[in-house]
């Protein structure tokens, strides 16, 4: 697909890190695949990948971490 913030690269299938920061909890989450722009890096995630990122942000909350860095694990 054409990226919509550069308009000029086109996505392959990548991964790459997502940082959440929200009510003093930071979660760190390494290797979550996602089409990605081979011009300017911008990284399109699924809407599974993205439930499961948002479900594992909360479980970490709910733990009471304050800073959570893992690998992405389907």
């Amino acid at each position: 697909m054409k990226c919509v913030i550069c308009k000029h690269g086109e996505t392959t299938p990548g991964s790459s890190t997502v940082v959440l920061d929200r009510e003093g909890v930071t979660l760190v989450m390494r290797n979550v695949p996602a089409d990605v722009c081979q011009t300017c890096g911008e990284a399109y995630f699924s809407e599974d990948v993205t439930s499961h990122v948002l479900k594992v942000a909360e479980q970490a909350a709910c733990a009471g971490a304050h800073v959570d860095i893992r690998e992405y694990a389907a």
